[in-house]
């Protein structure tokens, strides 16, 4: 390889090196370790590391629930985990298979005729249901509940500012119990708005009312799109679709992976059958070839590198199809049954802590609507990042402080439970919140 490359020595290679800035000695490095004793080296590192051990109350849009670890080692299944978007699509039939799989599970998930092949996360999801919506009615404003979570609300506003100087959103403001206040909402509609935006349930943790949301958006003519960062919520809450949602997003990560900072994620996009034209992103359909047997195709792909340009209602490059495998995998373990029971289990975890957190002397949960498994809970005292810090000591994560997003808000700390706390876990929480 040298004589190829026309050098002498390894050392040849790296004399655009300063000398200044080469080692000069052996690495300082311990001894080679067999595999038995190095996987016990690095387990009792990794135990030792602070917070290995911390009791976790975070929410906010990355929700931690089991994932059993059939999921990675399906996952790890080399047809799988070295796919990528498939250009002779018919060829890969397996692929379209899994992707045919995940997309009637998000419809059935989420109350919807059709579903696409995954969007980056739920706030691009978001987002792109929002241009969407423009499209269909031809209409350059939005409302949208200012109960959303943020970083979905910012997201929005970065895909439309680029597209004329006439697109508008106006926030509609949150009422006294948490949910979106649906007389101010209505007056915000007007004939140039496109789509109302609610979450569902919204950041607060409490669940919007969709059937008012479905009146007010019904006032102007205008779509109804509902966000679910958390999609075991449905699993006791009626579908977005089946309360008249036109387009309805989500998360799916809860479903699919733990929560690893931030990401990955794998955005949920399904929509009324009448609206398909419009939705972004790819659609496997299910067939039969020429002799009867069924088959799986891409029936319909919408970006610029498949069409003609002006006809893309998306640039959106590639989906987060692993992860979405994964949601399908880990959907399909569960069943409806299973589904139900840990959701049942989260929102059972959830009203006993909102419960014990109102006989708290320095606390109150200021928001009477309906939760899940997230609620906030309001501190007469230290500011919520002051009481995240405190029960840091106490290796628990109490939850978000809100105080990041708003102002207003750094009194409040956002909690989430999920089927993976125990009742002792709860009353630890809430024991170290008197404390």
């Amino acid at each position: 390889m040298l004589a190829r490359v026309g050098v002498e020595r390894i050392d040849d290679l790296f004399e655009a090196i300063p000398p200044s800035h080469l080692l000069d000695q052996a690495l300082d490095l311990e001894p080679a370790l067999d595999e038995p004793r190095l996987m016990q080296h690095l387990t009792a590192l990794s135990n030792a590391s602070a917070g290995a051990n911390m009791l976790s109350f975070l929410g906010g849009g990355m929700y931690r629930h089991h994932v059993p670890p059939a999921v990675d080692q399906l996952l790890l299944r080399s047809e799988f985990y070295t796919a990528y978007t498939p250009y002779q699509a018919e060829l890969s039939q397996g692929t379209l298979q899994a992707t045919f799989e995940f997309q009637t599970m998000v419809c059935e998930l989420l109350g919807t005729d059709v579903a696409n092949a995954s969007m980056y996360d739920g706030a691009s999801a978001a987002a792109e249901a929002v241009l969407m919506a423009r499209r269909i009615k031809r209409r350059t404003h939005v409302v949208i509940s200012d109960a959303l979570h943020p970083e979905y609300i910012e997201t929005i506003r970065t895909y439309v500012q680029g597209l004329d100087t006439e697109t508008t959103i106006s926030l509609a403001p949150i009422g006294a119990d948490g949910q979106t206040d649906w007389d101010t909402a209505r007056s915000l509609v007007t004939d140039k708005t496109a789509a109302l935006v609610v979450g569902y349930p919204n950041f607060l943790g409490c669940v919007e009312d969709l059937g008012a949301a479905r009146a007010v958006a019904d006032t102007r003519g205008a779509l109804l799109v509902t966000a679910t960062a958390e999609p075991y919520a449905v699993s006791v809450l009626r579908s977005p679709g089946a309360c008249g949602a036109d387009i309805c997003v989500g998360e799916g990560q809860a479903l699919a992976v733990p929560p690893q900072y931030g990401g990955p994620g794998v955005g949920l996009f399904g929509a009324s059958q009448n609206l398909v034209r419009q939705m972004p992103g790819r659609l496997v359909g299910r067939t039969v070839d020429s002799e009867g047997q069924p088959g799986y195709v891409l029936t319909l792909s919408t970006r610029e590198q498949h069409i003609r340009r002006e006809k893309a209602t998306s640039n959106i490059c590639t989906n987060h199809g692993l992860i979405a495998l994964a949601m399908g995998m880990r959907t399909a373990m569960l069943g409806r049954r299973g589904f139900r029971e840990a959701g049942q289990r989260c929102l059972n975890a959830a009203h006993y802590l909102r419960a014990g957190i109102a006989k708290l002397e320095h606390f109150e949960v200021p928001y009477a609507a309906p939760v899940f498994n997230e609620l906030v809970a309001r501190s007469g005292g230290p500011t919520a990042s002051e009481v995240v810090g405190r029960l840091l000591d106490d290796d628990i994560i109490a939850g978000v402080d809100l105080g990041r997003f708003r102002d207003d808000w750094r009194q409040d700390l956002l909690i989430a439970t999920t089927e993976l706390h125990t009742r002792d876990d709860l009353d630890r929480l809430l024991q170290a919140l008197a404390s």
